[in-house]
């Protein structure tokens, strides 16, 4: 039985049942135990993720939709039990409120150049924060460009938290969207986004979340959060790789026009004109990744059956436990202290570039991020071409951060 599949309450959490729910955390890299310390970049996947996926390929393979066949009608129930899982999951208003893209990045741009695109002239205004990944930076600067409007930036103090004052003074009658991440990738800061949509709301300005690192992390509540756009990936969530969510707001998503044409987003065609279909086939052209909504569907039900604030308790101990011990070396430079984050830790070697922890580390089968992890403007902010990075999930325990401390230290002694 999954150790997450268990009914009884598990407090303080079994971390080693839990790891043996994910198999790649059994193996052995540069012949010594893998220490995975990379979940920003993708999380590791549970057997029964793994299960979900294999078992659709080897039982249920068939397009979804259109077809009469039995296999075809199994495979459309599975994905669109999948859209009311993710529904429930954000608390969503609508299964027609879900749409199934390829991750945070697409649903980003689909939001970009279907409802912000049509909606732009020379002058307007978007605002976005300094710690966004380029994925929420390139594509409004592409619509910029095209309408001849501008990109504001809500400034980031010392500490890694948003300047609440500059963004109350960037709100004006030119501002046309607000979008900012649920937690930054570098930072680990969890931003105040019922906060920020309240006020843009005052504003009538509609507000997209930026949620690849938030969701993972702690619960989100579409409604409470008052976004009206919300994307996540699903690599993130310990799902597969190439399934994301967008949810929007029915009335908005209504109004949109399609952002990919092509096959299941229509409802006639001629030569003459084409209609198109409802919410939420308007926006999902083409074969789904049917094999990997029923992966992010079983990822969620993993999930749900620890409960993710749950798991979000452990991480911060976690968390508080790594920043104390990364403390401990010398010369490292920890980059944002904000009072709410998630598990990210993105620091500096005074002995050592980035790259070079990073190599030495792996030598050590220990897996961190190195470079300037897509938030170029973030390390200009901070005067570093790039950082070094270890991100947590519920599944990394204090043994690892104690393996990456004394690793650290181990940086210092070969690069001294």
């Amino acid at each position: 039985m999954s150790a997450l599949a268990d009914p009884r309450p598990a407090s303080p959490l079994d971390v080693e049942r839990v790891r043996g729910d994910f198999p790649i955390l059994s193996r052995r890299v540069r012949n010594k135990p893998l220490v995975y310390l990379d979940n920003a970049a993708t999380a590791q996947k549970p057997q029964s993720v793994i299960d979900a996926v294999a078992a659709y390929y080897a039982a249920e393979n068939a397009n979804i939709h259109r077809g009469v066949h039995y296999l075809s009608q199994q495979a459309t129930f599975a994905y669109e039990r999948t859209r009311g899982r993710i529904r429930r999951f954000l608390n969503a208003a609508d299964n027609s409120e879900i749409i199934f893209v390829r991750g945070t990045t697409e649903g980003i741009n689909l939001v970009a150049h279907s409802f912000v695109r049509p909606r732009l002239v020379e002058g307007d205004e978007l605002i976005v924060t300094h710690m966004e990944h380029h994925s929420n930076i390139v594509p409004w600067q592409l619509v910029c460009a095209e309408r001849g409007a501008r990109l504001r930036v809500i400034p980031v103090d010392d500490a890694g938290e948003l300047v609440l004052e500059e963004y109350e003074k960037l709100l004006s009658p030119r501002t046309r969207l607000v979008a900012l991440t649920h937690a930054s990738n570098v930072l680990g800061t969890i931003n105040p986004v019922a906060q920020i949509a309240a006020l843009a709301h005052q504003h009538g300005v509609p507000v997209l979340v930026d949620g690849a690192q938030g969701l993972p992390h702690l619960p989100a509540d579409v409604r409470e959060l008052g976004c009206d756009f919300y994307v996540f990936s699903g690599h993130k969530l310990f799902g597969p790789t190439g399934i994301g969510v967008l949810y929007g707001r029915r009335e908005l998503l209504e109004a949109m026009p399609p952002y990919q044409g092509g096959g299941s987003m229509i409802q006639k065609v001629s030569f003459e004109g084409t209609t198109y279909a409802d919410l939420p086939n308007r926006f999902e052209a083409g074969t789904p990744h049917i094999a990997g909504a029923i992966g992010l569907e079983a990822a969620i039900d993993y999930l749900n059956q620890a409960g993710q604030e749950h798991l979000a308790a452990y991480e911060t101990e976690l968390l508080g436990y790594a920043t104390g011990a990364l403390s401990q070396v010398p010369g490292l430079r920890l980059f944002g202290t904000a009072r709410d984050r998630v598990g990210v830790l993105s620091f500096t070697l005074d002995s050592a570039h980035p790259h070079d922890i990073g190599t030495v580390l792996d030598s050590e089968g220990i897996a961190i991020r190195a470079g300037h992890h897509c938030a170029q403007p973030l390390m200009q902010r901070y005067g570093v071409p790039a950082m070094a990075r270890a991100s947590l999930a519920f599944y990394n325990t204090r043994e690892e951060i104690d393996a990456l401390a004394a690793a650290l230290h181990n940086v210092n002694e070969v690069f001294a």
